[in-house]
């Protein structure tokens, strides 16, 4: 499932921000607003407790009494103190034929919220617990709970610590690894805040209103109330804690919500189409609420609806857990081999941190090449851990692989003293859009985005080629290049911007008015061979040699092969590159450096005994020997799923000027002064903290702009739009500014340097303690069209430019970067 964020991106008219939610109701007159109102609004359905006053007053014959100005105000019918005495008194009232309300103090899954799943798996007992919950399950379906999963996101929401947060979802796991297996899988996709593979479109589809009426109808608020919450809170779960909270009474006790039953829930409102859709998804979504045990239930169940999770589980943060997971636990019908906690906690340090590394590494090449949690989930319930995992769950035709990354170079100096010594081609960096092209022996073809989305309906052109270019010795293939905007008559490359103009779904050959041509640099996959371990020399000689160019419309990057010693050639084929209306050039290595030691493995502790099924990691089979000191890394050749490599090197012509660019998102701004009166200006910049999904701010810019994008920005986020909200509590920031913005798109920055500030967040804790890191003189480049918020610049990456930013001052012998800090307003 694509992130709120693309989402926007490819279509920004349908979508609504969280805010929205709230801020679309049009408040009533009313003469008093308590700051958190719970009123019941007549105008809309019954609470659950109003309702069930009015109708327990029409069977007495009593006076109707249900629409108290506040629920705080009704005086219960009656009040078990336990919900033993809650159920005993439901059957009486049935036994009797007569209503009754009943408590929801007692309703939460007690059990379920004394689990300590923030201990160490080493100590937690996993077994002991699975036990219990099973007994407590069987009499409920013997499904495993959604308390339990919403108590590992109260503990993991607790904690900014990674190791705790991985140790929580670890224990969960573990749990339900052994208690329910069939709950792993839905579990995993809802703490990743999706339901599908980017690569399946499927769409929750909820827009602010069915949230907005299911808090109104399930939970007794009116319009003003429902603002004033979230007004204060600035979060929709958060709203939806509340109001929880605050409803001392129910209908009847509900059945407990299980892990599976949400899920499918989600699925089903997903897959609601057509005709009488919303109402069936505005139903699912009010099932929900009403279902849910306890307040922070609620908060999790609104925080999934509108995919704001905020526990910090991001994908590597999942894969990490799922693999020390399984080296714990194994279902009852699966025979894969485990540790046990005591086999595990006598080993040193470092030895159970290489029994860890083993694990994840090969889970997390097993998922970056085959992205799909339902198959690598059913698969290690099956084989855990073992090297089996990587040939049944990984390359595949028409599941897109997760691209290789390219490092960012200051400039080519930076460049060839990297590379020294090794065979490297340069590559055109066009301007335009990856793509993932996957053709099977049916002649079925795929295209992938670099972010995993299908776009074979927006290339069909791209798809008719296809047939054309591939030799006759070729029946299937994975090959990747970029698609630009290319002038048919002339050969002429286009801006990206032209691109993005072009439609996205169900274009027709007929239609095509912005034509494209591939340019092609890397295949992956040849006739059910993955080429990914061959080095890059191979591959493109393969695919060179077995597809045929049409000019205009398919061929290969434009490329020079050469070593550091070529320094000038390089130089003259940049800029030939940027002449060219490239963005710079892409440096790869060429062929993969022999191993000094020779091949190997790396060594095992003879001390303690490791699972004969324990995976090589990637760097185990390519023979590179490890330390306590950390892997060497090497320059490797091989294609690498998901991992930026500095075997390519990116060196863009803004990155050869005398500034570094970082990709910030643009979270609140204040009013201008003077000629800037009318429009944002400075405006407050954000990194992404990658552990935590949260942002952090990290300067304020006022250069760079023109006045037309000043107009174009104040017009975007205009006070009281949709793009515009209450401050929000992702963003960390300590200031007031005058406006916050809904976070949706990425801008190029420029600055001088890198500070440390006691204004700024950003980073903070990885650098210094008690400061975060700030820009000096930023400087606004561009919007980065081609960037999703997902894809701004993290803060450990804001902190390695730090640290090399002193390294270089250290060499250079120039006063350091914390001696140069200025005062926030001057920045």
């Amino acid at each position: 499932m694509s992130s709120p964020a693309k989402k926007r991106k490819r279509d920004p008219a349908s979508t609504r921000s969280i805010a929205s939610f709230f801020q679309s109701q049009t408040p009533k007159k009313v003469e008093r607003v308590e700051e958190v109102s719970h009123s019941v609004d007549t105008e809309q359905s019954l609470s659950d407790e109003a309702l069930a006053r009015k109708l327990q007053a029409e069977w007495n014959g009593e006076p109707d009494t249900s629409t108290p100005t506040t629920v705080e105000e009704v005086k219960p019918i009656a009040t078990p103190d336990t919900s033993l005495e809650n159920d005993r008194e439901l059957k009486k009232a049935r036994l009797q034929g007569v209503l009754s309300l009943q408590s929801s103090a007692g309703t939460e899954d007690t059990i379920s919220l004394s689990v300590p799943f923030d201990q160490s798996p080493l100590v937690f007992d996993a077994s002991k617990h699975a036990r219990e919950l099973k007994v407590h399950w069987a009499a409920e379906g013997g499904n495993a709970s959604y308390a339990l999963l919403a108590r590992a996101f109260v503990l993991a929401n607790l904690t900014t610590s990674r190791i705790r947060i991985v140790d929580t979802l670890v224990n969960l796991l573990r749990v339900l690894i052994e208690a329910d297996p069939s709950s792993v899988l839905p579990a995993v996709w809802l703490t990743t805040n999706s339901i599908s593979p980017p690569y399946h479109e499927l769409e929750l589809g909820l827009g602010g209103s069915s949230i907005s009426k299911a808090f109104k109808k399930i939970y007794g608020l009116n319009s003003q109330g429902l603002k004033a919450l979230y007004d204060r809170l600035g979060d929709a779960g958060d709203v939806a804690f509340e109001a929880k909270k605050k409803q001392s009474f129910t209908l009847i006790k509900p059945k407990p919500l299980s892990i599976k039953g949400v899920y499918q829930s989600l699925t089903k409102i997903a897959a609601s189409k057509g005709n009488g859709s919303q109402e069936s998804k505005q139903r699912i979504v009010e099932k929900l609420l009403q279902d849910t045990r306890g307040a922070e239930e609620s908060r999790y169940i609104v925080r999934t609806l509108v995919q704001n999770l905020r526990i910090g589980a991001v994908k590597t943060t999942m894969l990490i857990a799922l693999a020390r997971a399984f080296l714990y636990s194994r279902p009852d019908e699966s025979s894969f081999p485990v540790y046990s906690r005591q086999e595990l906690a006598l080993l040193k340090k470092d030895e159970l941190a290489e029994i860890y590394t083993s694990a994840e590494d090969l889970v997390k090449a097993s998922y970056s090449r085959h992205p799909n949690y339902n198959d690598l989930v059913s698969s290690l319930l099956e084989i855990g851990v073992t090297e089996e995992l990587i040939s049944r769950c990984g390359l595949q035709l028409h599941v897109p692989l997760m691209p290789m990354l390219g490092s960012i170079t200051r400039d080519l100096s930076e460049m060839l003293t990297k590379l020294q010594g090794r065979d490297f081609t340069c590559e055109f960096k066009y301007d335009g859009q990856r793509a993932q092209v996957h053709c099977d022996e049916e002649g079925r073809v795929s295209i992938f985005s670099r972010h995993l989305e299908t776009m074979t309906e927006k290339y069909p052109d791209l798809v008719s080629l296809v047939s054309q270019i591939r030799g006759e010795s070729v029946s299937s293939f994975i090959l990747e290049g970029e698609v630009v905007a290319v002038d048919q008559d002339t050969g002429e490359l286009q801006a990206f911007q032209i691109l993005t103009n072009r439609a996205k779904k169900n274009v027709e050959m007929g239609a095509i008015k912005i034509n494209v041509c591939l340019f092609a640099f890397d295949l992956m996959y040849l006739n059910g061979t993955p080429l990914l371990g061959r080095p890059l020399r191979e591959r493109r000689g393969l695919l060179r040699s077995l597809f045929a160019e049409i000019p205009n419309r398919f061929t290969w990057v434009k490329s020079f092969d050469a070593t550091s010693a070529d320094s000038e050639s390089v130089l003259d084929f940049f800029k030939t590159a940027t002449e060219n209306k490239c963005e710079g050039i892409m440096v790869k290595v060429l062929d993969n450096a022999p191993v000094p030691n020779g091949p190997g493995l790396l060594s095992t502790d003879s001390n303690h005994s490791t699972s004969p099924n324990t995976p090589k990691t990637p760097s185990e089979i390519a023979g590179i020997k490890s330390s306590k000191g950390g892997r060497r890394k090497a320059l490797l050749s091989t294609y690498e799923p998901d991992k930026r490599l500095e075997s390519w090197l990116k060196v863009k012509k803004d990155y050869s000027a005398s500034s570094e660019t970082l990709d910030l998102i643009p979270v609140a701004a204040w009013h201008g002064n003077g000629r800037k009166a009318n429009w944002w200006s400075p405006i407050l910049l954000a990194v992404r903290n990658p552990e935590t999904g949260g942002l952090e701010a990290v300067t304020k810019c006022m250069s760079g702009f023109t006045d037309k994008f000043y107009q174009a920005n104040k017009d975007k986020y205009e006070e009281g739009s949709a793009n515009t909200i209450s401050r929000p509590s992702y963003v960390e920031y300590n200031g007031e500014p005058d406006v916050w913005f809904e976070p949706q798109e990425v801008w190029e920055i420029a600055f001088a340097d890198i500070t440390l500030s006691p204004t700024y967040p950003a980073a903070i804790g990885l650098v210094s303690d008690a400061r975060g890191l700030s820009l000096r003189f930023p400087r606004f480049m561009k919007v980065r069209e081609d960037k999703s918020i997902h894809e701004a610049s993290t803060s450990d990456y804001l902190a390695l430019l730090y640290r090399q930013q002193a390294e270089r001052a250290q060499a250079e012998g120039v006063v350091s970067a914390d001696q140069t800090a200025v005062p926030d307003d001057q920045e």
